[in-house]
């Protein structure tokens, strides 16, 4: 791999510890790392040249919690306009329809359209498996696009037969569930810095998995020393179940069973209350928060302020393309400086603050001290965005400007130093072809 040498650019923004943003900056790239970052860079012999005048360079969006799958079932008529546990009745019995090609597909789709949005690192939360479809899958799909993956073996135990949401043919036996969790682990998961595959274990919910297995899945992961994630607190609904069934607030359930530690990521909190985020603070426990999700299932507003303030590990997420329905993780930057400054006011999240939750916040959720930032040794993650269109025509600040005008695309993508995207199209999948295959399998499950 030849070195690459991004020139010039308008801004670097390097989220570095002092933060600094390096006007006509320069970042060299040597095999899948950041050389060096500075000014006025001199090429390396054999370099490749990427002109960046005119463009913001900063670390890759860091995306904390999706489902690739349901990326196959955007706008479905009769989850449209329902709360939570009204949507996923809706959408249980369409995706116990799909398999493999089905998953595989609609993780193609969301990993170029993250890849797109700039985004280099995103977990995954895939918590059903019919008709013989595996982790394996998007693990695959992921290889295929190119981004670094964190895919999570989730589960899905109890069933609406044993007091569950998910219809009975939606859910696995526990020791079934722990068995394959071990071979995904085995099998993919890479501990090294660098590694482009870490896996986690992910149970779904508490409405869709027994305490049993949340407290044997808490071991497992810590005996494997691989991270845990679940959804939590994510609306008024979620609370009333886990004061109904187990007599106690989420994060109380949380740490009953083991789930709280530098190890943990919890999607959305929503209604996290204060005792809970002090909880997750003590304890290093991150938040992936979900802010387009959130608004579109009428879930509310995460506690974002409070939860940076109190010392809470957030990133963000763009949740599964069911419930967003967009796979952006650009938009999500804007998004939740919006949905604070809406619940707040004016002051309550700048445009970098925004833009750093988005990058480092998310690699820090991760457990990624060797991504989010834009430093000598760290891997070569990093988007340029072309910041002199329409969109920041008539700018003055050009980073602030990424998160508040756009453009909602990044021009282009590395992902360890290996081009993802270039001039804004994709160069690892043959995607109008991969487009008109999702379609089709959509059309058939429509039908």
């Amino acid at each position: 791999m030849s070195d690459i040498l991004i020139r010039k650019a308008a801004v670097v923004v390097t989220m570095n510890t002092a933060r600094d943003e390096i006007a006509g900056g320069d970042v060299l790239i040597r095999g899948g790392v950041v050389a060096a970052v500075g000014q006025g860079l001199a090429v390396p012999a054999g370099a490749e040249v990427v002109e960046a005048a005119g463009c913001v360079v900063s670390p890759g969006l860091v995306n904390t919690h999706h489902h690739l799958f349901q990326t196959l079932t955007r706008a479905v008529p009769g989850g449209q306009d329902a709360l939570l546990f009204g949507w996923l009745k809706t959408l249980y019995p369409i995706w116990s329809r799909f398999g493999p090609d089905e998953v595989f597909v609609s993780a193609q789709v969301g990993l170029a359209e993250l890849a797109l949005s700039g985004c280099t690192l995103t977990s995954d939360h895939l918590y059903l498996f019919p008709n013989g479809a595996r982790l394996d899958d998007t693990i695959a799909a992921a290889a295929e696009v190119g981004l670094r993956f964190h895919p999570t073996r989730g589960a899905m135990s109890i069933g609406a037969s044993s007091g569950g949401l998910p219809p009975d043919a939606l859910v696995e036996a526990e020791a079934a569930i722990l068995n394959d969790m071990v071979r995904v682990v085995d099998a993919f998961h890479d501990p090294r810095p660098g590694a482009m595959v870490r896996v986690g274990l992910a149970p779904c919910s508490p409405f869709s998995v027994s305490r049993a297995l949340m407290r044997e899945t808490a071991v497992l992961a810590r005996d494997k020393r691989v991270r845990l994630h679940t959804h939590l607190a994510e609306n008024d609904e979620d609370v009333a179940y886990s004061l109904a069934q187990f007599g106690c607030r989420p994060g109380q359930y949380a740490e009953d069973l083991g789930w709280v530690g530098e190890d943990v990521w919890h999607a959305h909190c929503v209604k996290l209350d204060a005792a809970e985020i002090g909880l997750f603070a003590r304890t290093a426990t991150g938040v992936a928060h979900c802010p387009c999700s959130n608004c579109r299932l009428g879930s509310g507003i995460a506690p974002v302020r409070a939860m940076r303030d109190a010392g809470v590990r957030v990133g963000l997420g763009v949740d599964g393309s069911a419930s967003n329905d967009a796979g952006n993780l650009a938009a999500e930057m804007r998004q939740a400086m919006l949905l604070q400054r809406v619940s707040l006011g004016a002051d309550a999240m700048s445009a970098r603050e925004a833009l750093e939750i988005a990058t480092l916040g998310g690699a820090q959720v991760l457990g990624r001290d060797d991504c989010g930032s834009l430093a000598p040794g760290r891997r070569a993650d990093l988007a340029v965005w072309d910041v002199s269109g329409l969109e920041t025509a008539g700018a003055w600040d050009p980073v602030a400007a990424l998160v508040l005008c756009g453009p909602p695309r990044v021009r282009d993508l590395f992902v360890e130093g290996r081009p993802v995207v270039r001039g804004g199209q994709i160069t690892t999948l043959d995607l109008p072809r991969v487009i008109e295959r999702q379609v089709r399998l959509a059309r058939t499950l429509a039908a």
